[in-house]
């Protein structure tokens, strides 16, 4: 239990506090001066674990330090989507919309959801999030420039192209050894990641996504791990009227990387081919079979991580 939270919208250049207790605002330096002076700010009673509770939005690289700052102090941290935090502010009827307003909404939504608090990503899972998202942009841009290839027709245009591809081929390349020897540098990692390729149809870029984008799988239940994906089907249910069950919210960026291991599974992991097999034959549809393959497998990733073990085939 916190006996207090306070809500933090963070900028470049500013942090905006909100604290519920006695809704005191302040604006603080976002920088090493100001952070201590928001340390300052709170009462020695606060300081001490688990006292107070901290509600925030994730801003790129502009809450890292921030966050390193209040994880080092003990403090209870609770990072929230902002797409959430605004149907939130909608819903209690925010319209406004200013720094000092969006921290005494986000102080608001932690105590009357009591949100829960989780731990902060270490440095080098910060350093392997910004090489994960400088690949996707580079997927991007390579099948953007695929795409063009089809259309051009002058020499010159085509050259160019084709040299821009091989640029990009080259950076990709960097950028997944870098993350490779990230990954080996350390050991929890490197452990977690042997576990991960272990699973067949698991390729070291599934694992480099799911060591990255979920770093809690291991110590999530089945339900848990289903549901941070967005693979858990949704109920529908109002009076007598049952609607279909579908997915949604969740991490699409897991939900992506699995989609191609899910494939190959059906093809090479017996109890998956099993499964898939199964469905089908009861009448399900084959994207609803593939969704139930890919929940399969980010809950077997979640067990085997949690018991520290490699995948091995099923004894008949």
């Amino acid at each position: 239990m916190t006996n207090d939270t306070i809500g933090i919208d963070i900028s470049k250049d500013h942090l905006d506090a909100h604290r519920l207790s006695d809704g005191a605002s302040r604006r603080f330096a976002n920088d090493s001066r100001g952070h201590k002076a928001f340390m300052s700010w709170l009462s020695p009673s606060r300081l001490d674990p688990p006292g107070v509770r901290i509600v925030y939005e994730p801003t790129g690289p502009y809450h890292r330090a921030f966050e390193r700052k209040l994880a080092a102090a003990g403090l209870a941290l609770v990072k929230v989507n902002p797409r959430q935090a605004r149907r939130f502010a909608e819903a209690t009827g925010r319209i406004a919309k200013t720094d000092r307003l969006d921290a005494a909404m986000l102080a608001r939504m932690g105590a009357l959801l009591d949100l829960e608090a989780r731990p902060v990503r270490s440095p080098i899972l910060n350093d392997l999030k910004d090489l994960h998202m400088a690949r996707e942009a580079l997927v991007k841009n390579r099948t953007a420039a695929r795409n063009r290839a089809k259309a051009l027709t002058l020499p010159i245009l085509k050259r160019h192209n084709a040299q821009q591809l091989r640029q990009i081929e080259r950076q990709m390349a960097a950028v997944e050894k870098e993350i490779t020897a990230l990954i080996q540098s350390d050991p929890d990692l490197s452990r977690r990641f042997a576990i991960l390729v272990s699973i067949p149809g698991v390729s070291a870029i599934t694992a480099f996504a799911l060591l990255i984008e979920m770093p809690e799988l291991g110590t999530l239940g089945q339900g848990q791990a289903a549901s941070l994906a967005g693979l858990a089907p949704v109920a529908r249910q109002s009076g007598n009227w049952i609607g279909r069950a579908f997915i949604r919210g969740g991490r699409a960026n897991v939900r992506q990387a699995l989609y191609m291991p899910a494939l190959v599974a059906m093809r090479f992991n017996p109890d998956l081919k099993a499964k898939y097999h199964q469905l089908t034959a009861d009448g399900k549809a084959s994207k609803l079979a593939i969704t139930a393959i890919m929940r399969k497998l980010i809950i077997l990733a979640n067990a085997l991580l949690r018991d520290n073990r490699t995948w091995t085939p099923s004894v008949p």
